[in-house]
């Protein structure tokens, strides 16, 4: 199984571009959903206006990411007329779809990269409380990431539930360092490459766009040059 991170933004366009960005990725999510590739949506950045995003950033998770991919990174195409400015005589509006490259991987959690620490347990309890040694404090080495629990009075349940506590901590702790990284990468608002779409949608329903070739118009051309061709 494998892990990819695209970003899908408007780059600096105005509001319909904006729009645009939020029906690709409902597309992008229905399409993801029928070739049975997992995602997570990391990061939303929000239009001005209501239904507009600026940009999205979707952790995806599966096999044969790069064909799924290759139909959809670069730029895409909406032909369509605004619905948030009345007289504005643009008709084609473009956003793009990068693969966000990030050399930070999930932490792996394991008891070996942790040190337990066993303290006396305080607060409320009567005479036993803080006798026993039945707290755990956890701390994840790497990091420095800690826990303590002293839920239970039983020291192997506490470290259970520190673990658990440690696994969750880490999690938060990676997901921050993500969108920090993400939020780095602004240059895929900038780049944005207005030619060769990768895809081309229509209308105010978002309709894909079929394109046909005229396959009998070619093997008429050819035909033609063959006629004329001169043979030594």
């Amino acid at each position: 199984m494998k892990t990819k991170i695209i970003q899908i933004t408007s780059g600096r366009g105005p509001v319909e571009c904006c729009w645009v960005v939020a029906q690709v990725l409902k597309h992008i999510i229905e399409d993801l959903k029928k070739s049975g590739i997992t995602y997570t949506i990391l990061h939303r950045e929000e239009g001005t206006e209501n239904r507009t995003l600026q940009s999205a950033t979707i952790q995806l998770h599966g096999k044969a990411l790069e064909s799924f991919l290759k139909n959809w990174l670069g730029t895409v195409q909406w032909i369509g007329k605004s619905s948030f400015r009345k007289f504005q005589k643009r008709k084609n509006w473009f956003i793009g779809i990068y693969e966000v490259k990030t050399s930070s991987q999930p932490t792996i959690l394991n008891e070996n990269g942790i040190k337990f620490q066993a303290i006396r347990r305080s607060g409320p309890g009567g005479q036993h409380v803080n006798k026993v040694s039945s707290a755990v404090r956890a701390t994840h080495i790497d990091t420095g990431l800690q826990v303590l629990v002293s839920e239970s009075r039983s020291q192997h349940q506490n470290k259970k539930i520190a673990l658990q506590r440690l696994q969750e901590k880490i999690a938060a702790h990676d997901n921050q360092k993500l969108k920090t990284t993400l939020q780095s990468q602004w240059e895929n608002h900038l780049n944005l490459k207005r030619g060769n779409p990768v895809k081309i949608f229509k209308g105010s329903d978002f309709r894909i766009k079929k394109t046909t070739k005229n396959y009998k118009s070619k093997r008429q051309k050819l035909k033609n040059e063959l006629r004329t061709q001169k043979w030594d």
